[in-house]
C-alpha cells in the first residue's frame, strides 16, 4: 500500500510539472491540479480524458508537400502584402475588414475568395434535396464528412446514389466521427465498402487510446462534389432533420451551399482531416482543387479549427466580430456557454449601445446543457443583451451576423468545447445583400420567440438558480 502510494504521489507530481509546462489557464491549471491532489485515481484520470493541451502536444501534423508548401508561401505573401500596396486591388468589403481577414488567413491559413456563388439552405428537406442534387450531378470524386451520420431514410438515398456514382467511375470518400456515429452500424460500412467507397472513422474509440481521443471530436459537416459544389453548416445525416424528434419536434438549422474558388479552402479541411484518418495524402494533390471558375459575386473565408491547431481561430473569430460591431449582432446558436472573453464581449457590445440579440431554442436536447446555458441568462440581460427563446421545435442554426456586412454559418457553437475540443469548420461572409436576406429571416424568427425580460428573470424559481449554478460548473467541459 505505502509503494502504491508513493508511485501515485510521484506520478501526480509528474502531472503537476506537466500541467506548469503546458497549461493555458492559471484557474483551470489550479483547478487540475486540485483534482489530481483530491479525488484519487478518478483526478487523474479525468485529466488525461479532458485537460491535455492539444494547442501544445498535437495529434496531427500535416505533411509538407510541394503543393502544400506552394500554399502556405502564398498565404504568408498575402498576410505580409494586404493593404501595403495601395487599395486599387482589393475589393471593398475586404478593404472595409483587412484586420478580420488578415487574422483568418494568419490562424487558419485560408484566403478570402471572390467569384463565388452562396445559398443558404434552411432545414433538412432544402439541404438534402441540394446535397443529393450535387451527388447525382457528379463525375470525378465525392468527399463526404458528418460528425453524426445515423442510419434511415437518409442514410439509405447517400447509400443508394454512392452504389450507383461508383459503378460509373466516381471516386467516393467518406469519414465519419468515431463518437458521433458510434451507431453506424458494421453492415452499413460494408456495404459501402463492397460498393468500392473509401471509408474511415475519424478518432474511433479504441480501449488503447480511450482517454487520449474521447473528448476530442470532429464536428465538421462537408460535402465536396468534384471541386465545383460544397456543403457545410449545422445539418447532419439524420431522419430527425425530416421527419421530427419525438420529444423535441422538428430541428431547425442552416446550411450551406458554395459554389467557385471557396470549394477549394473546404476540399482542403476535408483533405486534410482525410490524410489524418487514413494516413493517405493523394487528395492534397492539385488534381482535387477547381481551377478558375466565377460562378457568382460573393466574398468568402474558411476558417477551420481545432484542439490542434496553433490558434481557437474560431472563437477568434466569433471575438473579432462582436468587438467590431457598430450597429447590431444577431446570434443564432443552441448552446451558448461564451467563457469570460466573449461573455464580456457581448456585455461591452450591448453596454456600448450595439444592438445584440442571442436567439436559442426553448427546447434543449440535454437536461445539463439547458442549465449550464441558462446560467448566464441574468448576466447577459442585466448588459441589456436580448434573448429569445424559439419556441418551435430545436433551433440548432450556428449563425452570426454583423452590421449588414458579415455572416458566419458553419459547424461551431458559442462553447468552449467547439473552442477547445472539437474540430470545426465556419465559412465568413464578405456581403451585405447575403447578409441583409438572413437578417430579415431571424427579425422574423424573433417575432415568433419569446423575448426575457431582466426584470422577470430575476424571479425565477430557487431551484431553477440551483440547477444554473450546478450546471455552470461542468461548463467548461460540456
Amino acid at each position: 500500500m505505502t509503494i502504491a502510494l508513493i508511485v501515485y504521489f510521484l506520478f501526480a507530481i509528474a502531472l503537476v510539472g506537466r500541467l506548469l509546462l503546458y497549461g493555458i489557464r492559471p484557474t483551470k491549471t489550479l483547478g487540475w491540479m486540485l483534482a489530481i491532489f483530491t479525488i484519487p485515481v478518478g483526478g487523474m484520470l479525468f485529466y488525461f480524458a479532458l485537460g491535455r493541451n492539444r494547442r501544445k502536444n498535437k495529434f496531427y501534423k500535416l505533411k509538407k508537400t510541394k503543393e502544400v508548401s506552394a500554399y502556405f508561401k502564398t498565404v504568408e505573401a498575402y498576410y505580409d502584402n494586404l493593404g501595403k500596396d495601395g487599395d486599387a486591388n482589393i475589393p471593398a468589403p475586404i478593404k472595409d475588414h483587412i484586420k478580420l481577414a488578415k487574422l483568418i488567413a494568419k490562424t487558419s491559413k485560408f484566403l478570402p475568395s471572390p467569384g463565388n456563388e452562396l445559398t443558404p439552405l434552411k432545414n433538412g428537406p432544402a439541404t438534402f434535396t441540394a446535397i443529393f442534387e450535387a451527388m447525382e450531378s457528379a463525375k470525378k470524386f465525392i468527399h463526404i464528412q458528418y460528425y453524426i451520420f445515423e442510419e434511415g431514410e437518409l442514410a439509405d438515398r447517400f447509400l443508394s446514389i454512392l452504389q450507383r456514382k461508383t459503378k460509373e467511375g466516381v471516386e467516393v470518400r467518406f469519414m465519419y466521427d468515431g463518437l458521433g456515429s458510434n451507431t453506424l452500424s458494421k453492415t452499413y460500412i460494408g456495404l459501402l465498402k463492397e460498393a468500392g467507397v473509401q471509408i474511415y472513422g475519424f478518432l474511433p474509440i479504441r480501449f488503447g487510446r480511450l482517454l487520449s481521443s474521447i473528448n476530442y471530436r470532429n464536428h465538421r459537416k462537408i460535402v465536396v462534389v468534384d471541386g465545383s459544389t460544397a456543403f457545410t453548416g449545422g445539418i447532419n445525416v439524420s431522419d430527425k432533420y425530416l421527419k421530427g424528434d419525438p420529444i423535441l419536434g422538428t430541428w431547425h438549422d442552416l446550411h450551406l451551399r458554395l459554389r467557385g474558388p471557396i470549394v477549394n479552402s473546404l476540399q482542403a479541411v476535408f483533405a486534410m482531416d482525410w490524410n489524418f484518418a487514413s494516413g493517405k495524402d493523394d487528395i492534397l494533390a492539385a488534381g482535387y482543387f477547381l481551377g478558375k471558375s466565377i460562378p457568382g459575386q460573393s466574398i468568402a473565408q474558411v476558417i477551420s479549427s481545432g484542439p490542434d491547431s496553433d490558434f481557437s481561430s474560431i472563437h477568434q473569430l466569433y471575438f473579432s466580430i462582436i468587438n467590431r460591431a457598430k450597429k447590431y449582432i444577431y446570434i443564432a446558436n443552441p448552446y451558448i456557454i461564451p467563457g469570460e472573453a466573449l461573455m464580456e464581449a457581448l456585455q461591452v457590445a450591448a453596454l456600448s449601445g450595439v444592438d445584440v440579440r442571442l436567439m436559442l431554442s426553448a427546447n434543449s436536447d440535454s437536461f445539463l446543457v439547458k442549465w449550464s446555458v441558462r446560467a448566464y441568462f441574468e448576466d447577459f440581460l442585466e448588459a441589456g443583451v436580448k434573448i429569445y427563446l424559439y419556441p418551435d421545435g430545436f433551433l440548432h442554426s450556428k449563425l452570426m451576423l454583423s452590421d449588414d456586412e458579415l455572416t458566419t454559418i458553419g459547424t461551431a457553437n458559442l462553447d468552449v468545447r467547439s473552442f477547445e475540443q472539437n474540430y470545426e469548420v465556419n465559412v465568413l461572409v464578405y456581403e451585405r445583400e447575403f447578409t441583409q436576406q438572413l437578417k430579415n429571416d431571424f427579425l422574423k424568427d424573433c417575432e415568433k420567440s419569446e423575448q426575457l425580460d431582466y426584470q422577470a428573470y430575476l424571479k425565477r424559481p430557487k431551484p431553477d438558480r440551483l440547477k444554473e449554478g450546478l450546471a455552470k460548473i461542468f461548463s467548461p467541459v460540456l
